[in-house]
């Protein structure tokens, strides 16, 4: 189930929502975990249990950590995240090494490993950098540690955000799962409906109208295609998966905040970026966040004396970063392209936009985030070589079949991703991402919402289903 579909739309989120605000407050948390056990089990039936038992296995050996001393804490936080990560390295990346490892052993007429293909869980990478916060966190006496399991089991499998996110540490929400009396009103609930239209705006009406050409050019012969196409076919999808991504992380933001809860934002217009550096404190801040928090700052963050060391941290985070978004070259080499980026802007790069001007900046910027994106989006890396190749040869081919649709969805598309490069974008964005509201406001802001609303729901029942793209991780 996806929060785009008529399923969810029509039939959950009502019957969630009814359910909740007719329940007396002591059974609240009771009803949301029962309808994101039922959300998950819907998509992954095979794989509730996976989740309901990592979530048991470690509420209890953080509790056992929490009182345990040094020695035996130390190697009970290792055990945790042990646990966690050999689940997600061996659903999510058992795959790609038995394969690498049997191309290998073909090189050397040796014989091959015989393998059953994994199924990846959805939202596994999600939940499991959670599970990771809350013991490392505990660990550190951030917080202490749940005195309820169940109260554990909904930080981890609260719906909205269990699928992709924003991956939300613990610290964020801890008050807010034994009381959120103070969210719980019309203004907090309105804001929150309002933020999910959106949302679900930017996924079934800009994205789903750019896949369509987007998929077409990209999973196309790409010795065969022409510039132009190229062009448009990686302008289309570095849209598409910003609508789609972001949209997603408002219909979370937004569904949390209409029960109570008040999630950290995870974009603030990216693409708007001067800098690759800058473009990583936009561009889902969730997980920049958490790689900072815990795999950057561990390995010695800015305290490094030698610049090469800093820069080798900056890389491997990035490289990891990769590698977590997919398990195949093309996301490696995809970290390892940002991470280059990132160093070379600690290094000779420092002041390239101060000296250039805000909108070059922008523009470059702009440029290498979207070549980075086909390395993202192909999973072949020769494959991705080759379109990358193509933007700069100038050779001629017949275009795709491009609709005026296409051309008013990808050109609004662009308008909507830089518009806050302007005053009155900001002036827009502030108000439309708001979360209070004059009676004025809430008028123009219901009108428009419901509107946005009912055009999301025909262009779902136009265009059919189009899952997230990022379930995939």
């Amino acid at each position: 189930m996806v929060f785009s579909s008529i399923t969810f739309l029509m039939y959950f989120l009502p019957a969630f929502l009814a359910v909740y605000y007719v329940v007396p407050s002591a059974f609240k948390n009771v009803v949301i975990l029962l309808f994101s056990i039922f959300f998950y089990s819907w998509g992954a039936p095979k794989f509730i249990f996976v989740i309901l038992g990592t979530t048991f296995i470690d509420f209890h050996l953080v509790r056992w950590m929490d009182r345990s001393e040094n020695r035996k804490k130390k190697l009970l936080l290792f055990l945790s995240i042990i646990i966690n990560l050999g689940l997600l390295i061996y659903f999510k990346y058992s795959n790609f090494f038995v394969d690498n490892l049997n191309a290998v052993l073909g090189l050397t007429n040796t014989s091959q490993i015989q393998w059953v293909k994994q199924v990846l869980p959805i939202g596994i990478s999600f939940y499991t950098f959670e599970s990771i916060t809350y013991s490392v966190d505990v660990y550190r006496q951030i917080h202490q540690p749940l005195k309820r399991f169940w109260d554990y089991q909904l930080y981890i499998i609260l719906f909205p955000k269990l699928i992709a996110g924003p991956i939300v540490r613990y610290h964020d929400i801890a008050g807010q799962i034994t009381d959120r009396k103070q969210n719980e009103n019309l203004d907090v609930f309105l804001s929150g409906f309002y933020r999910f239209c959106i949302g679900l705006a930017k996924k079934v009406i800009i994205a789903n109208h750019l896949v369509l050409v987007a998929d077409q050019i990209i999973d196309g012969n790409s010795h065969q295609m022409g510039t132009l196409s190229g062009w448009i076919g990686m302008v289309a999808y570095t849209l598409q998966i910003y609508f789609d991504f972001s949209g997603y992380s408002d219909m979370a933001i937004g569904i949390c905040r209409m029960i109570g809860f008040k999630i950290p934002e995870n974009f603030d217009n990216p693409y708007t970026s001067s800098s690759i550096t800058e473009f990583w404190r936009r561009w889902h801040i969730s997980l920049g966040r958490w790689m900072r928090d815990y795999l950057y700052i561990p390995l010695g963050g800015n305290r490094q004396r030698n610049p090469y060391r800093l820069y080798l941290n900056l890389w491997i985070v990035f490289v990891i970063s990769g590698l977590w978004h997919g398990a195949s070259w093309s996301f490696i080499i995809w970290g390892m392209y940002h991470g280059l980026f990132i160093v070379l802007e600690r290094g000779p790069m420092a002041n390239l936009h101060k000296y250039i001007g805000k909108i070059p900046s922008v523009l470059i910027t702009f440029f290498i985030v979207m070549v980075g994106w086909m390395f993202f989006r192909i999973p072949e890396a020769s494959k991705a070589f080759i379109y990358i190749s193509k933007l700069f040869t100038f050779q001629a081919s017949e275009l795709p079949p491009i609709t005026g649709d296409f051309v008013f969805f990808f050109c609004s598309g662009l308008i909507f991703a830089l518009f806050t490069l302007t005053q009155l974008g900001r002036r827009a964005a502030s108000f439309f991402y708001s979360e209070t509201y004059t009676t004025l406001g809430h008028i123009a802001m219901f009108s428009v919402c419901f509107v946005l609303l009912i055009l999301s729901i025909s262009s779902i029942t136009s265009y059919g289903f189009n899952p997230f793209i990022y379930f995939r991780f």
